[in-house]
């Protein structure tokens, strides 16, 4: 327990030296680097931005801690008393490790799409997509609220992962996924495009256009979104950051103000299926009477 809660183990902790790093790196290329003949210049970083992000990441990590402190005890009990002795994998094996990734990965899919699909979700999650700049700095900016994570590793003891080796798949899960915020790469190989979440395919994901809306959920494989539909190629470069801008850097406003409008129509909602839909139903939703227009009323 306390090696799991240790910062010093987490593969995360000795990743932030190379993010840091590849920051730089990435600063350096969009500085000196011909971007003339793109028919629309990288985003690039503007300080505030970049600096309101870092700071969400770093506060994430405190939040991040409570998520894997709470979880950790019931992954534990489930693991111990209700996955049978059969299902329990030996966790010092080469196929182990492939599996725990593969599903640590699809696990994150499903997850990524809840958030998005589901506004109760998407108001944790909407402040990853509130930059309208794509870069490096971008990917730390966290949400402070994981916990519908919990749900979906829940399966995972079920099936035979032992708890502490979740922690670690997913660690290397996000590590792997901060390589995937810049547009200083273009698209890779095709059998690279093929199989794994790119840089293309996530500048799709963080697109507010209307035919990149809700696509390329994937961390690591994008095979996930070939599979389940929610595949769309780049064809031109996105318009980053969310449908409605939320014009601030203030924190708080960005983390929680999602939740703040959340509250404020379920308390003046009249009836329990409006009340369940602002919570349950997709971002935006409104009930019916409220997006009829007059002429359009019964």
């Amino acid at each position: 327990m306390h090696d799991l809660l240790d910062p010093w183990k987490n593969p995360v902790t000795y990743a932030v030296p190379f993010f840091l790093l590849t920051i730089a790196i990435e600063l350096a290329a969009l500085k000196w680097l011909d971007h003339e003949s793109d028919d629309r210049p990288p985003t690039g970083y503007q300080g505030r931005d970049a600096r309101t992000s870092m700071g969400m990441g770093a506060i994430s990590l405190f939040f991040s801690l409570a998520l894997k402190v709470g979880s950790f005890f019931v992954y534990i009990a489930v693991f111990e008393y209700a996955t049978p002795d059969a299902l329990k994998m030996p966790t010092d094996t080469w196929w182990y490790w492939v599996l725990l990734i593969a599903a640590v990965d699809l696990s994150f899919y499903l997850s990524h799409r809840f958030v998005h699909r589901v506004n109760i979700g998407w108001a944790a999650h909407q402040a990853h997509h509130s930059s309208e700049y794509m870069n490096f700095a971008t990917a730390l900016r966290q949400k402070w609220n994981p916990w519908f994570e919990f749900v979906f590793w829940l399966p995972l003891p079920f099936l035979g992962f032992s708890p502490w080796t979740i922690y670690v798949a997913f660690g290397f899960n996000l590590i792997y996924q901060f390589f995937t915020h810049t547009e200083v790469i273009g698209k890779l190989p095709r059998p690279i495009e093929l199989v794994m979440n790119t840089p293309s395919h996530h500048r799709v994901h963080h697109g507010s256009d209307p035919e990149y809306l809700d696509k390329n959920y994937a961390g690591i494989l994008i095979i996930w979104d070939r599979m389940f539909g929610t595949f769309v190629e780049e064809k031109q470069r996105p318009k980053y950051g969310l449908t409605k801008p939320v014009g601030t850097y203030n924190m708080i406003k960005l983390q929680y103000g999602d939740y703040a409008k959340i509250v404020r129509n379920v308390r003046a909602a009249r009836s329990w299926r409006d009340r369940l839909g602002y919570l349950f139903g997709p971002p935006g939703w409104e009930p019916r009477q409220k997006t009829l227009s007059p002429a359009g009323a019964d």
